[in-house]
């Protein structure tokens, strides 16, 4: 049986898969905490130091700002909040697993989305920082005769970026399907602690490394399209 999210509009029968659907979730979750944590803000004391969920929520942005600084260059605080979202989207996405249900990140369709928005700001800001000219200079730089492979260096970052986190978090999905399956033909018992300790490793460790490696290697990619002497 086919999974997500069916609805009817008239005499048309529509379907959304459940990993979209689960990204969808995510996204609203996250825009709900977004909104509470902004009414925490403007009603805290800015006199007295954070505390409580606030004092979290200083220490992960101070932690991307840090990292945006060391990666990007301290000029570049703007990209702060799109990574910080990015960073979150992921980490939630990729820990749906724990909860029994389909990672959006298990998506081909979604993480190529992510991964063209990457594409799209490296060349929005190539273009914005060098100029049309010097942008499309460097596709035939050092010499005229390379375009075709700078070419397809260029088409290649969107599809290492999507293929990488797709690959690994699909891989833990099926995995532990796998493992729950096996585990469950041979005893329960063995399956809780056997399966808990997978699942830290697939959803928690590797979730978590993958969101981080995706938001590095955007910080990179953007970050080199400057001129370095503006870092």
């Amino acid at each position: 049986m086919e999974k997500g999210v069916f609805f009817t509009i008239g005499e048309t029968r529509y379907h959304i898969h459940d990993s979209v659907f689960n990204a969808m979730m995510v996204a609203v979750f996250l825009l709900i905490v977004g909104f509470i944590v902004k009414k925490m803000i403007e009603k805290a004391d800015y006199k007295k130091p954070p505390r409580g969920f606030l004092n979290i929520v200083e220490i992960y942005v101070t932690f991307i700002e840090d990292l945006v600084d060391s990666t990007m260059g301290k000029g570049r605080r703007g990209f702060v909040s799109y990574m910080g979202s990015l960073f979150l989207f992921l980490v939630f996405s990729n820990l749906l697993g724990l909860m029994g249900l389909t990672p959006p990140t298990s998506d081909y369709n979604v993480t190529l989305a992510l991964a063209m928005m990457t594409f799209i700001l490296i060349h929005f800001f190539n273009i914005k920082s060098n100029g049309i000219g010097e942008y499309i200079k460097g596709y035939f730089a050092p010499y005229a005769f390379l375009f075709p492979i700078n070419l397809l260096g260029e088409i290649a970052t969107p599809i290492s970026l999507s293929f990488r986190i797709f690959g690994n978090i699909l891989s833990g999905s099926i995995i532990m399907t796998l493992v729950h399956a096996a585990l469950n033909s041979v005893s329960v018992i063995l399956e809780i602690p056997l399966s808990a300790v997978l699942h830290i490793y697939f959803d928690v460790f590797s979730g978590l490394l993958q969101a981080f490696i995706f938001v590095m290697l955007t910080m990179v990619n953007i970050g080199n399209v400057f001129p370095q002497d503006n870092n």
